[in-house]
């Protein structure tokens, strides 16, 4: 019965990282992603006080800067990849790592 336990053991958390890795990509929509260049923390806005960049759901330009990621107190301009409407996917002033999808253009 020891074996059986310890076996089952074994094989429980194999399956669970494959489960947990999937969930978030159901999650994106379908688009071209803007990702975050380096870890920081992102701002919709490029300056505190400021009116975002871009809204959620707003029409954006190919090349427009469209929100800021901030690392060692530099504002790092983040530009839309392509046109089309964007959405964000993470919350102002909340922390990235570096290739995180931060938005998404549709």
């Amino acid at each position: 019965a020891d074996v059986e336990q310890a076996k089952a053991a074994a094989e429980a958390p194999a399956a669970a990282p494959a489960a947990k890795n999937a969930a978030p990509a159901a999650n994106i929509p379908a688009g071209t992603p803007v990702v975050a260049p380096l870890n920081g923390t992102f701002y919709r806005s490029d300056a505190p006080g400021k009116a975002p960049l871009a809204a959620d759901g707003a029409a954006v330009k190919a090349g427009e800067a469209v929100c800021v990621v901030e690392a060692m107190k530099l504002f790092n301009p983040i530009k839309a990849p392509a046109a089309g409407k964007i959405t964000f996917l993470v919350e102002h002033g909340k922390p990235v790592t570096k290739g995180q999808a931060i938005a998404v253009i549709a």
